[in-house]
């Protein structure tokens, strides 16, 4: 490598300053040298990316054979010995095409044809370059930003790979994540209006930001029959015991439930009705059929696991709190009907179904998840050869219903969402996870997640397990998690052209959700109506209802 500030200018357009050279190729991640002079001088240009050039997370850019190869920079550290060299570890992107008389970039693409050899110099990349590498083709796309660290460059997402590959929205409490889902979910519907989005929100905050172009739907109005549940679900409500009492429970359940089933088919000829089919049955009818299996016992001793039952079954038929799904105005033929508002067919303008579960009881609210969850699979499975229509499920608080170890799998709402997030796409659904505590997650459901929306993650064990899932190219971008602004995050893999670092649009105040932090300074500083509002607030708990 040449002494001092030697390095070789090969490139004769003068506008282009060299700020270094190659020194190691090793495929995506390689070394460069850069000459801190040069970097120097690339300050005071009144282009900001090229003064940001050189710093970790910035881009470079290396001429091949009438190519430009951009790079991300990884890391810097001084060269033992050489104080005049910084060795910065890079990792290339994608390639784009050289404008012969001006040397610019165009026609950017992922992917790298030919690698550079040790002594090519590099170069600084420009707000034009930028513009190239992030410009939007002809894909359906969303903007949601601007791209660091340019004013105006915008950010998008393309839609189609976005959805068909699953993504995840990740980020520590109160760096913006509720109000980046709502954006990402406000361009998806102004782009596709007559769309079918259902949203599981387990806090209540995002009926605020979607009253005008989604249906608000929560334990007042849901109206989800108990009968959708099918044999699984059905025992986790239903079956209290545990060990080796669980499957006696278990068995009398399904043989009882079936009876019910068969019972109410309402006129409907089937064939081979199982255990799991969706058709609706009297509670009623199943609390007496279970008394009657329970009446051809010979032995006192052996009626406790019938008893456990019928027990159960009348506690959550008289429990108000379970009306919104066991009540029993809820034992007609439904469905269509549930489908059709639930799923936003037709959309009538309001492609988006929030659905409120901070009123549902703690008890089932993996349940109602789970039945909502398995309803867009079992409908997107029974409905091929129908004209499609895919559908995206989005699950706040995801590492709830998926969560990581040995538990996980014998949840119904972990088995669902883990199979949709396998196989949903084979079938025209779609997921959208958004999670505080990605390292909570089940094993492997991140990593079939196609694009990752991470914002700061001030976990360490969170941010090693979401860039073990991680592309190795966008490793670079990765490094930079813990140092995010609120509003900003790493965006990598199908959704975007290569890895890019965006700040969030703003959103309106009638758009965001209601996930506003209280601010503690002023409220205390208030006073006046305590006694009126613990009343209110009592009224409300004794009722258990808003």
């Amino acid at each position: 490598m040449p002494g001092g500030n030697a390095f070789v200018q090969t490139v004769p357009f003068a506008a282009v300053p060299c700020i270094g050279m190659v020194f190691d190729i090793a495929g995506s991640s390689s070394m460069v040298m850069l000459d801190p002079v040069a970097l120097e001088t690339t300050m005071g240009h009144g282009d900001p990316v090229i003064a940001a050039a050189g710093s970790v997370g910035s881009q470079i850019k290396v001429r091949v054979s009438g190519s430009w190869l951009i790079a991300n920079i990884r890391s810097l550290k001084l060269v033992d010995g050489h104080e005049d060299r910084i060795a910065a570890q890079v990792d290339f992107l994608g390639e784009g095409d050289e404008e012969k008389l001006t040397g610019k970039l165009y026609n950017f693409r992922r992917g790298v044809t030919r690698y550079p050899t040790p002594g090519y110099p590099v170069y600084p990349v420009s707000t034009a370059d930028l513009t190239q590498v992030y410009a939007a083709d002809e894909r359906a796309n969303i903007e949601i930003g601007t791209v660091y660290p340019t004013p105006d460059i915008r950010a998008a997402l393309y839609v189609d790979a976005l959805l068909g590959k699953h993504f995840a929205l990740l980020g520590s409490t109160g760096t913006g994540k509720s109000t980046a889902a709502a954006l990402i979910l406000h361009r998806i519907c102004e782009l596709a209006p007559q769309g079918h989005i259902v949203m599981v929100d387990p806090h209540g905050e995002y009926a605020a930001a979607f009253k005008g172009n989604g249906a608000i739907y929560d334990v007042s109005n849901l109206q989800m029959p108990y009968w959708l549940m099918n044999f699984a679900e059905h025992c986790e409500v239903f079956v209290t015991a545990s060990g080796a009492e669980r499957q006696i429970d278990a068995d009398i359940l399904a043989k009882c439930l079936l009876a019910a089933r068969a019972k109410g088919r309402l006129g409907q000829e089937i064939s081979k009705l199982t255990v799991d089919a969706p058709v609706p049955y009297l509670l009623s009818d199943l609390s007496n059929l279970i008394q009657l299996e329970m009446g051809k016992l010979d032995r006192a001793g052996d009626t406790a696991p019938y008893l456990r039952l019928k027990t159960k079954i009348d506690e959550i038929k008289v429990d108000p709190r379970y009306g919104f799904m066991f009540s029993g105005m809820l034992v007609a033929d439904t469905m269509g009907a549930f489908l059709e508002r639930i799923f936003r067919l037709p959309g009538d303008g309001k492609p988006i179904s929030i659905i409120d579960v901070s009123g549902v009881p703690s008890e089932i609210t993996s349940v109602v998840v789970a039945v909502l969850a398995r309803m867009v699979f079992d409908f997107a499975i029974w409905s091929r050869g129908e004209a499609q229509r895919p559908i995206l499920l989005v699950c706040e608080e995801a590492h709830r219903y998926i969560p990581s170890g040995q538990h996980a799998d014998f949840s119904s709402v972990g088995r669902i969402l883990s199979r949709i997030a396998k196989e949903g796409r084979k079938y025209g659904v779609a997921l959208g996870l958004i999670t505080q505590r990605p390292s909570d997650l089940a094993e492997g459901v991140l990593s079939q997640c196609g694009t990752i929306i991470a914002m700061r993650l001030n976990n360490d064990r969170d941010q090693a397990f979401v860039r073990a899932a991680m592309p190795e190219g966008a490793r670079g971008f990765l490094d930079s998690i813990p140092a995010l602004r609120n509003r900003e995050a790493i965006v990598c893999g199908e959704g975007v052209a290569i890895p890019i670092r965006v700040a969030f649009d703003t959103l309106a105040d009638d758009k965001r959700p209601a996930s506003d932090d209280p601010v503690f300074s002023r409220l205390w500083r208030e006073t006046g109506g305590e006694g009126e509002m613990i009343t209110r607030t009592l009224k409300r708990w004794r009722a258990q209802g808003r």
